[in-house]
């Protein structure tokens, strides 16, 4: 299937690894041209820039005024067709809610929120200069699923879900969409990592990685698949999102997570 992406111009933020490297790898392969956003340029990424479908941008969308910066060099590639809003975090709060602290809200809000809404923001403009594009953001299952254990993100998530279906309302006329993507847990270092979300579960808990990875497949549940969805899968359906193939899909968010929610 053509997805007509040859030659879009996307930025994508949180770019260097985990499901921002799989959407920036599935775009270059799609034949679209990347600006990547991320904090630490990877040889991944450094491998894309030579191939001058890439711009590697090192920038920490953490700052108010990173988001703007890294939508400036789309200038790069002549125009802006696709906006990903990938970059985030996600912190276990194994002590409970009364140990989240003010500034533990804020850091999470900051950058797995604003950094949405500042990207978006500047992007925009330039979106309709083009006669129309999409945003796609990165949401999760937790903004259906919330959790004590990960109290600020699931309620930032849900923010995020929210902001899309408003700007969809907004700027429909003009030729935008804007959906969201819900993963579950995804094979990356954010949750299989040295210091992800599993590693640091089994270390409250007292089990091994190998446990704890297990109890996250059977939690709430289980994964009706009885797997982690893997970052490709989560690649393929921006794809999708971005391309005119979904051409009448707005407001909308798609849970990616092995059937792990069970509810309508």
């Amino acid at each position: 299937m053509d997805l007509h992406l040859a030659g879009k111009v996307a930025v994508v933020t949180g770019a260097s690894k985990g499901i921002g490297l799989a959407i920036t790898r599935a775009l270059v392969a799609e034949g679209a041209k990347v600006i990547a956003g991320a904090r630490s340029i990877t040889d991944e990424l450094v491998a894309f820039s030579d191939t001058g479908q890439v711009l590697a941008v090192a920038i920490d969308l953490s700052d108010p005024d990173a988001p703007a910066e890294l939508v400036s060099r789309a200038s790069h590639f002549g125009g802006l067709d696709i906006v990903v809003n990938n970059v985030g975090a996600v912190t276990p709060r194994t002590a409970g809610f009364l140990e989240v602290s003010d500034d533990d809200w804020h850091a999470t809000f900051n950058l797995t929120l604003m950094a949405a809404v500042r990207t978006t923001r500047a992007a925009i403009p330039l979106l309709i200069g083009r006669g129309g594009g999409n945003v796609v953001t990165i949401c999760s299952v937790n903004a259906y699923l919330p959790d004590p254990g990960v109290v600020d993100y699931a309620a930032t998530k849900a923010a995020v879900w929210n902001l899309s279906k408003s700007l969809s309302k907004e700027f429909g006329a003009q030729g935008l969409r804007f959906n969201t993507i819900s993963p579950g847990p995804v094979s990356t270092p954010l949750w299989l990592g040295e210091n992800g979300v599993a590693a640091t579960v089994a270390k409250s808990m007292g089990v091994s990685f190998d446990e704890a990875r297990r109890r996250i497949i059977e939690g709430g549940g289980g994964f009706s698949t009885g797997r982690f969805t893997e970052p490709e899968e989560v690649a393929d359906l921006v794809l999708l999102l971005a391309s005119d193939r979904a051409g009448n899909v707005t407001g909308a968010d798609f849970l990616i997570d092995g059937g792990l929610t069970k509810e309508l």
